[in-house]
């Protein structure tokens, strides 16, 4: 997984002590309703499209970044699903991650582009909503919301 340069800047000042980032999270729908997900290189599990913000990033545009990074689809992002903060998470190398999760609805502008676009995933696809392997709960919760046909953006408390 690449690590962004300005984190590795700030790992070299603070180690792997936690570090509060910014994360987008992508439910793509194509024009069958389908959602995208890729297969994590690192875990192996399905997962929709995350990423990091960048410093002074829009978070609309780095979702729309981290999906075209990642899959090779170009998105329109139509709404806010979640804005969550995460439990504290241990990567692998032992870096402590607080993420503050924003979910994005979003739409694909041409689904059979879809494909392994960077090291992060091993495979990409498309999946009914019922057909859905396990994804991990916010996860879970930010397709809930983005099948639901509320216009409401959800925060947990």
């Amino acid at each position: 997984m690449a690590i962004p340069e300005f984190v590795v800047a700030l790992r070299t000042k603070i180690g792997h002590d936690p570090l509060p980032l910014t994360g987008v999270i992508a439910v793509v729908l194509d024009d069958r309703d389908r959602i995208l997900l890729g297969r994590r290189s690192d875990s192996g599990d399905w997962a929709l499209v995350t990423g990091c913000l960048e410093p002074g990033e829009q978070p609309a545009d780095g979702v729309r970044r981290e999906v075209f990074e990642e899959t090779g689809v170009e998105v329109t992002v139509e709404r806010l699903l979640a804005v969550e903060a995460l439990d504290l998470s241990v990567a692998p190398n032992g870096d402590q991650i607080h993420w503050l999760a924003l979910g994005f609805r979003c739409r694909a502008a041409v689904s059979d582009t879809a494909r392994v676009n960077d090291d992060e995933s091993v495979e990409v696809g498309w999946f009914a909503p019922e057909s859905l392997p396990g994804l991990p709960p916010h996860q879970g919760r930010c397709v809930a919301l983005a099948l639901s046909g509320s216009g409401e953006a959800a925060w947990f408390a």
